[in-house]
C-alpha cells in the first residue's frame, strides 16, 4: 500500500506504540510521543500576565528531533490519530501535537481523536471506527493547572531561595501535602501516652472442655476506667469473689458486602498495604500491565485497563464476562441476581472505567510464565478484587454472650463464617480461618473461672502517614488527582522535605522549616479546603461549566498581594551550630544544597568556608581514619559515605553503628 493511503498514530510510549500497532496491522504507522513535546519554557514564567495569563508554550529541546520526525510522518498521511490517554494530560499531549505538526493546507478531518480505556483488540478497533474531534475543555482544564502551578512554583520557589536555600521548591498541591505530614509528626511528639489496663476472664462452661475469654466491658453499669496495675490487681482479687453466669445471648446474621473493583487511589493503598509497594512502583508496573505485555504468539497485550482513575464504572461487556466466569467456576450460589453496582464519587468520571483485567478469563496463573514477580503479584490483586467485586458477600453468623460477675460484666463474641462468597477470592491471609468459636451458651448458665488476666497497655500517638495512607487521606480531602498522587510524593521526597523511615513519612528539618515559612505568610495556598476548591474548579473547567480564565482572575491577585508582603517583611531563616569557622572564627550555619545539609562560614561570601555535617561515627574501613557523612546522589538518593572520598571509596545506604573500642 501506498505510504499516502497509510494513516499515522501517535500515543505516548513505546510499549503502547508496539501493542497498538499489533492490532491495526500494515495500514498504520504508529509512533510515540515519549509524553508531552511542548511545555511552559523552564528557565522563565512563560506566561503573559498582562495577556490573560497567555501560556508562552515552547517545544521541548530534547524533543525537537522527535517533532520533525512526526511532522515528516503526518505529511504524507490521509488521517492523524491522536491515541494519547483518556485523561487530561493525554487531552493536552494530543492538543499540543496537532498543534505543532498540523498544516494549514491539511483537511479539516484530518486529525482525528480516539479514545480507549483498554488496549486490547477490541476496544481499539471500536475507538478507530468512532473518532473523535478533541475535546477543548478538557484541554482548558489541564491548561489551567500548568498555568497555576508555575505561578505557584515560579514566584515561591525563589521565595524560599532567599529565605532559606537555594534549589528548594514550593507547588501548589505538594506543599499542602507537606502540611499534612508535619502536623502529623507534631501531633506525634506533642502526644502524651497515657496508661489503661484491661480485664480478661478465661471461662468455662461445666462439663464442657472448650474455653473462652471474655473482656471486662462495665463496672457498675460504667465503662471500666483502670489506670495502672494496683487498680488492676485490686479488681482482680474483687472479681475472683464472684460467680460468673451467662445473662444474656445474642446471634445474628451478618454480611460483608464485596469491595469495589481498583482505582487509582484504592490500588495504590491496597498494593502498599498487601504487597507493601510504595506508590510510585505500583504505578510503573500498572503501566507496564496497561501498555502490554508479550504473550508469546500472541504478541503484546494489554492485560488491564487504564489505570489512572477514580471512576468504579466497569462496562457491560466485562460485567457480562466476568459473572459467566463467576458461575462457571465458582457455582450459582457465588452469583448476586443483579451485577453489584457501587456509587461514583461526586469527582468521579462516569465514562472512565474502574482498573480491572482486560479479559477476566486471563488468570494469574495462565500468565505466570510471562510476567516478573511484581508484574504477577499486581495483576494477580487486580484481577481478584475484580472478580470478588461481582459476587456475593460473605456470611457470618455472630454470637455475643454477656456474663455477670457481681457488679461486673463481660463480653466474649464468636464468629463462624456461613458462606464465603466473596472471600473465596479476595481475602486477607488466613481471614477465613480466623474465626472465635464459642460453646453452646444459654441465659443462665453458671461458669467456671479459670484464670483472669490483666494486661498493660498505653495510648498510641496517631500513625505517621505511609504511602497509602497518605494518598488515601488526599484523596478524601479532595486534594489532587489520580495521575498527581505519585508525583506528589516523589517531589516531597526528592527536595528532601520528609524522608521514608521503615515505609513511613517523616518531615525532615528542612521540610518543617519550608512549611513553617509557607504556613505564616501563605495561609490560603496551604490551605486544605481552598486547595480542594481549586481541584473542584478544574473540574467545571473540564466539563465546560466555568471559563478557564475566571479561575486564574479569581486566583492570582490574592496570591500576588501575599507574595509582595512576604518578600518584604520575611526574615532570613539561619541555623546556627555549635561550630566555630576555623579560618575566620565566626559561627558556622547549617545550609542545605543539592547534595543535603552542609556547614558554612555565617561570613559569608567574604569568608567561603565549609564542610560536611558528620554522623560521628568513624569510617568502617579499617585504617582510614575518616568520619560518616550523608551525602545524596543526583537521583536524589541518600547514602553514606566517608569524608576521605576519593582515597576513602566507603558506600552504605545504611548508617553503620559506632565502632565498639577493642
Amino acid at each position: 500500500m501506498a505510504s499516502k493511503e497509510k494513516s499515522l498514530v501517535i500515543v505516548e510510549s513505546p510499549a503502547k506504540a508496539k501493542t497498538i500497532g499489533s492490532i491495526l496491522g500494515a495500514n498504520f504507522v504508529v509512533e510515540s510521543s515519549m509524553g508531552h513535546i511542548v511545555d511552559l519554557p523552564a528557565k522563565k514564567l512563560g506566561i503573559n500576565i498582562d495577556d490573560s495569563f497567555k501560556p508562552e508554550f515552547v517545544v521541548i529541546p530534547a524533543k525537537i528531533k522527535l517533532l520533525n520526525q512526526l511532522k515528516a510522518h503526518a505529511k504524507d498521511k490521509r488521517h492523524v490519530y491522536l491515541a494519547t490517554d483518556p485523561d487530561r494530560e493525554g487531552e493536552a499531549i494530543g492538543w499540543h501535537i496537532k498543534s505543532e505538526i498540523a498544516n494549514p493546507k491539511d483537511a479539516k478531518d484530518k486529525f482525528l481523536r480516539v479514545i480507549f480505556h483498554e488496549i486490547t483488540t477490541e476496544a481499539v478497533k471500536e475507538a478507530f471506527k468512532n473518532p473523535q474531534d478533541l475535546d477543548k475543555s478538557k484541554f482548558d482544564a489541564q491548561k489551567t493547572r500548568r498555568v497555576l502551578d508555575r505561578l505557584v512554583g515560579y514566584f515561591l520557589s525563589p521565595f524560599l531561595w532567599r529565605k532559606i536555600a537555594r534549589g528548594l521548591s514550593a507547588g501548589r498541591v505538594q506543599s499542602v501535602a507537606l502540611r499534612i505530614i508535619v502536623e502529623r509528626e507534631r501531633e506525634i511528639l506533642s502526644f502524651k501516652s497515657k496508661e489503661y489496663w484491661e480485664i480478661e476472664a478465661k471461662l468455662k462452661k461445666k462439663e464442657v472442655q472448650t474455653e473462652f475469654n471474655a473482656k471486662l466491658t462495665k463496672i457498675d453499669n460504667k465503662d471500666p476506667q483502670i489506670n495502672n496495675e494496683h487498680e488492676a490487681k485490686s479488681l482482680v482479687q474483687l472479681i475472683k469473689k464472684e460467680q460468673f453466669k451467662v445473662c444474656e445471648v445474642e446471634g445474628k446474621e451478618k454480611k460483608r458486602s464485596a469491595p469495589a473493583p481498583f482505582t487509582t487511589s484504592s490500588l495504590q493503598q491496597e498494593a502498599f498495604n498487601r504487597l507493601h509497594f510504595t506508590a510510585k512502583k505500583t504505578m510503573l508496573i500498572a503501566q507496564h500491565l496497561y501498555e502490554g505485555i508479550e504473550l508469546g504468539k500472541l504478541g503484546p497485550v494489554g492485560l488491564i485497563t487504564y489505570m489512572r482513575t477514580d471512576s468504579v464504572h466497569v462496562s457491560q461487556n466485562a460485567l457480562f464476562e466476568v459473572r459467566d466466569f463467576i458461575a462457571t467456576q465458582f457455582g450459582r450460589r457465588y452469583l448476586p441476581e443483579k451485577p453489584n453496582v457501587y456509587k461514583l464519587s461526586k469527582r468521579a468520571q462516569a465514562a472512565h472505567e474502574a482498573i480491572r483485567p482486560t479479559k477476566v478469563l486471563r488468570r494469574p496463573e495462565d500468565l505466570k510464565g510471562y510476567l516478573n514477580n511484581d508484574e504477577y503479584k499486581l495483576y494477580e490483586l487486580i484481577w481478584r478484587r475484580f472478580v470478588a467485586s461481582q459476587m456475593k458477600p460473605a456470611e457470618m453468623f455472630v454470637t455475643t454472650v454477656k456474663i455477670s460477675a457481681g457488679k461486673f460484666l463481660f463480653q466474649a463474641t464468636g464468629t463462624q463464617l456461613t458462606f464465603d462468597g466473596f472471600l473465596s477470592v479476595y481475602a486477607e491471609k488466613d481471614e477465613k480461618k480466623e474465626q472465635v468459636k464459642l460453646p453452646a451458651l444459654s441465659v443462665g448458665d453458671k461458669l467456671n473461672l479459670i484464670n483472669l488476666l490483666p494486661t498493660q497497655h498505653f495510648t498510641k500517638p496517631p500513625p505517621r502517614f505511609s504511602d497509602a495512607s497518605l494518598v488515601k487521606f488526599l484523596e478524601e480531602k479532595g486534594i489532587g488527582r489520580p495521575s498527581t498522587y505519585v508525583p506528589i510524593i516523589q517531589t516531597l521526597i526528592f527536595r528532601d522535605y520528609v524522608r521514608r523511615l521503615k515505609g513511613y513519612f517523616s518531615p525532615t528539618e528542612l521540610g518543617i522549616k519550608v512549611f513553617d515559612l509557607l504556613i505564616k505568610y501563605f495561609k490560603e495556598i496551604m490551605d486544605l479546603d481552598f486547595t480542594a476548591r481549586m481541584e473542584e474548579e478544574l473540574d467545571l473547567v473540564e466539563e465546560g461549566d466555568i471559563k478557564w480564565l475566571k479561575v486564574l482572575n479569581d486566583f492570582y491577585p490574592t496570591f500576588r498581594k501575599k507574595l509582595d508582603f512576604a518578600n518584604e517583611y520575611a526574615k532570613k531563616e539561619v541555623v546556627t551550630s555549635k561550630e566555630v569557622c576555623p579560618q575566620c572564627g565566626k559561627p558556622m550555619v547549617i545550609k542545605w544544597g543539592r547534595k543535603g545539609r552542609f556547614l558554612s562560614c555565617s561570613g559569608f561570601p567574604n569568608c567561603k568556608f565549609s564542610k560536611s555535617i558528620t554522623t560521628g561515627i568513624k569510617c568502617p574501613n579499617e585504617g582510614c581514619g575518616g568520619e560518616v557523612v550523608e551525602r545524596r546522589s543526583k537521583r536524589g538518593r541518600f547514602f553514606y559515605g566517608c569524608t576521605n572520598y576519593p582515597k576513602c571509596t566507603f558506600v552504605s545506604n545504611v548508617l553503620p553503628k559506632e565502632n565498639s573500642e577493642s
